[in-house]
């Protein structure tokens, strides 16, 4: 039961995105088609999994017994950019068109907020390493349910008619916002 605690919380009432407003590079800049929006929620979640996983056994087993725990912030950048390395060989490899349509976000894994967060408030959170992981399911999975319901609402707004005051990033931000309001309405759900 804890655990599924911990993935709601991660997913719906501590969303990245829409409530602590983290990865919003990402959020804002791959979410103008669902397949593309998809794809970088999928990257994001193999980060942060790994990340998490890699992150926990890093600062339980190496930096604390070495006493150098305030290092963690450096040690947790150097293992999300080793991993982010790996995710773009690799959809470099396989998805050559998702490769290109990610663009410049891919390797911006590495500085999205929402990854070294959901390592840094694991650790914070005193966290084993499954909770860790959950937490970490939970965060991605609320990343990649929030940037595709946005590409949605982006694919819907471009087919209609909107005043030219708020065309391209004004009615992003308004529907942003109220997607923000929206999951904010689950704040109650978890104490």
């Amino acid at each position: 039961m804890d655990l599924l605690l911990i993935f709601l919380g991660a997913a719906f009432v501590n969303n990245f995105v829409l409530t602590r407003f983290l990865g919003i590079c990402p959020f804002l800049g791959v979410s103008k088609k669902i397949e593309t929006a998809f794809g970088m929620g999928i990257a994001v979640t193999f980060v942060m999994v790994l990340a998490s996983a890699t992150t926990f056994l890093v600062y339980e087993f190496l930096l604390v017994p070495l006493k150098i725990e305030f290092l963690y912030n450096i040690a947790f950048i150097l293992i999300i950019a080793s991993l982010v390395q790996l995710v773009e060989m690799f959809i470099k490899k396989s998805s050559p068109t998702l490769y290109q349509a990610l663009g410049v976000f891919l390797p911006l894994i590495t500085t999205n907020c929402a990854v070294l967060g959901v390592t840094v408030i694991n650790k914070d959170a005193n966290y084993n390493l499954i909770q860790s992981v959950i937490s970490s399911l939970g965060a991605a999975f609320g990343f990649t349910l929030a940037i595709v319901l946005f590409a949605g609402i982006r694919e819907k707004v471009d087919k209609n008619n909107v005043p030219v005051y708020f065309k391209g990033l004004p009615i992003s931000l308004i529907a942003a916002g109220l997607m923000s309001i929206v999951f904010l309405g689950f704040s109650g759900l978890i104490k």
